[in-house]
């Protein structure tokens, strides 16, 4: 009887999955006694944390992803709070990766809670898309999380669908209904349209994806520049982005927030050789290694420097290119100048079996030392089988307990032609 009720899908089906407040719904999945009550994930209030993600109930009383923590602790001084445990949400997220790529092969994975799904009847998949969004649905709900679901057309439609019925939503937008799902709905909901966009459309009386839609073509391109066409197609719920399987990586790189400022050199120092440790080992991990090293610096005002080299040879070994990150500070950084983030990159990758090619000659040369390398390998298989912990530096200890208690959440950046710029702060 539910089959009949379907309507024909014509066409192109994109489904978004998004887990609905995942790192707090794996803490109380993990902590029965948590259900039904406000739980923060995130870092220390008074330490500079911030909001990784909080329960529907935390929400209630105002708290949001990205709010520091004080302000969340103000705003709800009974909840309960944790820094959570990256590996177990990586689990169940890989537990869930995995429900949808058995339907379909065609999963692009965007962040570790979501991910896009090309359920479109064909070569892959033979079931009325409706029917694989249920099936996804109710099999995530086993897992003992829940998820939100927007079905559509295109990857805009899913993106904006997905998140009209939260938490436990599934939206579905059929072919041909798009415009009339899109129009009244306020220009926020389009991705890439954050506050100070929509604060200078609404000045020009521009509130809904309809209103925008029919604006002036010069009034768009005012606003949106050479995307403003781009813009207007998305409003119509025109958009024939394709779902990416492989993903390329950009860049890996790891950063920290420090709860006091940073103000010696040795221990700015020491933290950027830490960051790079940890960089070196995701590097290996990945089977990575790049040519272009990368430091960052956030300071007490909240401003941003950064610097950054490029050498002849394929990095992967921190004994190798923390030296050239360290080279680096002079050019961003003052005695009496206070620090309160320290990060460090690697880009312009290949392959790690590409260790000896060679670049333009005008870069600097590098060369691999076998002996760092094989202190490297070595610390390697120790944290491989006994924990991240398992070896630690002397450095490292003087920032116990001196960071905020944030987990990270972007580690690594990734090349994707589909992925739309996102006002500053959103």
């Amino acid at each position: 009887m539910e089959e009949q009720l379907l309507q024909n899908w014509q066409g192109p089906a994109i489904l978004l999955l998004d887990l609905d407040a995942f790192f707090a719904s794996v803490e109380q999945l993990d902590h029965p006694e948590w259900r039904g009550k406000p739980v923060i994930v995130g870092g220390d209030p008074g330490r500079r944390g911030v909001v990784a993600t909080c329960s529907y109930e935390a929400r209630r009383f105002g708290v949001r992803s990205a709010m520091p923590s004080s302000t969340a602790a103000k705003l709800c001084p009974e909840a309960i709070w944790t820094h959570g445990n990256y590996h177990r949400y990586m689990e169940l997220s890989s537990q869930v990766m995995q429900i949808m790529w058995d339907v379909s092969p065609r999963l692009q994975q965007v962040s570790i809670d979501e991910a896009f799904l090309d359920v479109t009847p064909g070569r892959f998949v033979r079931d009325h898309p409706v029917q694989l969004a249920r099936q996804i649905f109710d099999q995530v709900a086993e897992l003992g999380i829940t998820c939100s679901i927007g079905l559509g057309s295109s990857k805009t439609i899913a993106k904006i669908a997905s998140d009209q019925d939260k938490p436990r939503g599934l939206t579905v937008v059929y072919p041909g209904s798009e415009q009339a799902f899109l129009a009244p709905l306020p220009v926020r909901a389009l991705s890439g349209i954050g506050p100070q966009s929509a604060s200078r459309l609404d000045k020009f009386g521009i509130r809904t994806l309809g209103q925008l839609a029919s604006a002036e073509p010069e009034l768009l391109k005012e606003l949106f520049g050479k995307n403003a066409e781009e813009v207007r197609q998305r409003c119509l719920g025109i958009d024939d982005s394709p779902i990416i399987t492989h993903e390329e990586v950009k860049s890996v790189s790891n950063e920290m927030t420090f709860s006091a400022d940073l103000k010696d050199e040795d221990e700015i120092c020491a933290a950027i050789e830490m960051m790079a440790s940890k960089v070196g080992r995701r590097l290996r991990h990945r089977g990575l290694a790049g040519s272009t090293v990368t430091i960052k610096l956030r300071y007490h005002d909240l401003s941003i420097r950064t610097a950054q080299r490029t050498v002849s040879s394929l990095l992967s070994n921190e004994r190798l290119f923390a030296p050239i990150a360290l080279s680096l500070l002079p050019q961003i950084w003052r005695p009496g100048d206070l620090v309160r983030l320290v990060g460090v990159g690697i880009s312009g990758f290949a392959s790690s079996g590409d260790l000896s090619d060679s670049q333009l000659s005008m870069f600097e040369p590098v060369i691999e030392d076998q002996k760092s390398d094989s202190l490297v390998q070595a610390t390697d298989l120790v944290r491989d089988r006994f924990g991240e912990s398992a070896v630690t530096y002397g450095r490292d200890l003087r920032f116990r307990r001196r960071d905020t208690g944030t987990i990270a959440q972007k580690q690594e950046a990734y090349k994707d032609s589909a992925a739309e710029p996102e006002d500053a702060g959103d």
